[in-house]
């Protein structure tokens, strides 16, 4: 999939729910979607690393009723039946074969025509990416992040690096709504989407 023409300061939200981030604040699935910028986003992508499948499956559902722009899932290919589309990480997607580029191609064949997005953190990665049936990537992380172990920080280079890929590229790690990236097409909001 090609990129979709934007400028290149045009943003859009994309929204990261993290059920342990949201616990830990107090709200409820209604309360997130409550949010400002949730309400401002134009996806969302579930993750979930604490609760069984039906929880989830359950979440997942909720969201899709209340939310009506398009769900992911993180890392889950078993609940995509109930989702728009699967996100997966670099470590995550070779569950499925050794070869990145037969696992894309077995995640693709399963979900079809659904939203697919690929984390990555490097020119290299970019470059395999290009290469892969994709939606759009995940790049970062952009700065420092409370909710996810990061020992790459791409800061400024960050640009440069969206400007490789063929795919859209959403920024992650870090990143606020306030944030101006050039070469991104979607700023993934985490923490910042419970910021005023």
């Amino acid at each position: 999939m090609s990129k979709m023409t934007k400028s290149k300061m045009d943003h859009n939200i994309y929204a990261l729910f993290d059920f342990a981030l949201n616990r830990k604040k107090g709200f409820s699935l209604s309360d997130f979607l409550g949010l400002p910028k949730v309400q401002a986003a134009s996806i969302l992508q579930y993750r979930d690393k604490i609760n069984d499948f039906e929880t989830k499956k359950r979440n997942i559902l909720y969201l899709k009723t209340h939310f009506d722009k398009p769900v992911i899932v993180n890392d889950d290919l078993d609940l995509v039946a109930y989702a728009d589309g699967l996100h997966v990480g670099q470590e995550d997607v070779l569950r499925f074969d050794t070869s990145i580029e037969k696992s894309i191609s077995y995640i693709r064949g399963k979900i079809g025509s659904k939203i697919l997005g690929l984390s990555t953190h490097n020119q290299e990665e970019i470059e395999v990416a290009n290469n892969l049936d994709l939606n759009y990537i995940g790049l970062g992380a952009y700065r420092n992040t409370s909710t996810k172990d990061v020992s790459n920080i791409l800061g400024e280079k960050v640009s440069d690096l969206a400007r490789l890929s063929r795919h859209d590229v959403a920024v992650i790690g870090g990143v606020k709504s306030t944030d101006r990236i050039a070469g991104v097409r979607y700023l993934v909001l985490g923490s910042d989407l419970y910021e005023d």
